[in-house]
């Protein structure tokens, strides 16, 4: 009988928990520690994790601590331990600039709840949520691949992105909507002073518009802080926004009007949902050129093209030592993504899949 895999959890909240949870269940043997030596124990007599401290031989090491530490974090779980690293902070740009060991590569699921800490663990919380990778230059391809594939076992979707590329997007997606939140939250309550029924009538919209702002607010500090720049250009877009829709309304412009709501119906209703499995696979094998970062490159570009991809590894070559990319997408975008990998200089074989 083989000995099981073994992981690393340094942080032990709701992500690092769940994570723990996830991997648990999958028959890992996890350890983990936390700054609170009563998270160590509950994550314990949870069943959450085998041991307390971080296992030095390890094979991976998932740092999950407040996004202000992650970077001495990270370099202590690089010193510590043998294996892999990666993190699950909602800002990736500081940790691109300060860390450059080939066995590290940043991360950030996409997923969350409304519950705190351990209490809210959910091995099944992965399942279908996006888990974005943000390699360098300095990510060996064998790091990026090894992550990517214990990833996918938890059942998400991989993404890869530049660092400063995640940190951009996720203030629009994330960080900016989750500020609106709270504001529009604010202003209700301030308004319900004066009207004592409007908290009561609140529903529908504004229950689904405003349930980010139950989001712990701690965490959000650090958020804002960490990832400042991209906050302020996007909160920017947004008054202007705001503004542009206030004069539109304050002249009653509604052909104007009507084009914006149906321009952003339009949208929302394009937005892409969790994928679903194709009917049809094409599996893509792609030489990996001799160069840093090239494997990642692979995903980077599927995330800039919309590409899914069901399946990833990387395997040695029968006709040397390079590696080759196994790649499963949808054969519909099979031909598109072949297109603009060979813009790029790989050169991928397509083979359909009944």
């Amino acid at each position: 009988m083989s000995a099981a895999r073994r992981a690393n959890i340094a942080g032990l909240g709701l992500i690092g928990g769940s994570i723990a949870r996830a991997l648990t269940d999958r028959g890992w043997s996890v350890h983990g520690d936390d700054h609170d030596p009563a998270q160590v124990a509950k994550a314990l007599s949870m069943g959450l994790i085998t041991a307390a401290g971080l296992h030095p031989d390890a094979e991976i090491t998932f740092v999950a601590t407040p996004v202000l530490t992650l970077v001495d974090q990270v370099k202590r779980a690089l010193a510590d331990t043998n294996g892999l690293v990666t993190d699950v902070g909602s800002v990736k740009g500081a940790l691109a600039g300060s860390i450059d060991d080939p066995r590290f590569v940043g991360g950030h699921p996409m997923a969350g709840s409304e519950l705190d800490g351990l209490d809210g663990a959910d091995g099944s919380m992965f399942e279908g949520a996006v888990w974005v990778l943000t390699p360098t230059a300095a990510t060996a391809d064998s790091t990026f691949s090894a992550v990517a594939a214990i990833v996918a076992d938890l059942g998400a979707d991989v993404v890869a992105l530049p660092a400063e590329r995640h940190d951009q997007v996720v203030a629009v997606i994330s960080h900016v909507p989750h500020l609106t939140a709270a504001t529009l939250m604010g202003l209700a309550s301030d308004r319900a002073e004066e009207h004592a029924a409007l908290l009561r009538l609140a529903a529908g919209g504004f229950r689904d518009m405003t349930r980010i702002a139950s989001g712990h607010p701690a965490i959000w500090l650090d958020i804002c802080a960490e990832n400042r720049v991209a906050i302020l250009s996007a909160l920017d877009g947004l008054i202007d926004g705001l503004h542009s829709m206030r004069r539109v309304v304050d002249t009653d412009d509604r052909v104007e009007l009507h084009q914006r709501l149906s321009k952003a119906r339009e949208a929302r209703a394009n937005l892409p949902s969790r994928a679903n499995q194709p009917g049809e696979f094409a599996e893509m094998r792609i030489p990996i050129p001799d160069r840093p970062g090239a494997a990642a490159e692979v995903f980077t570009l599927a995330a800039e093209l919309g590409v899914n991809v069901y399946s990833f590894e990387v395997v040695h070559s029968v006709e040397g030592n390079r590696g080759v990319a196994v790649v499963l997408v949808d054969a519909t975008v099979a031909d598109m993504y072949r297109g603009g990998l060979m813009a790029r200089g790989y050169r991928p074989a397509v083979q359909r899949l009944s």
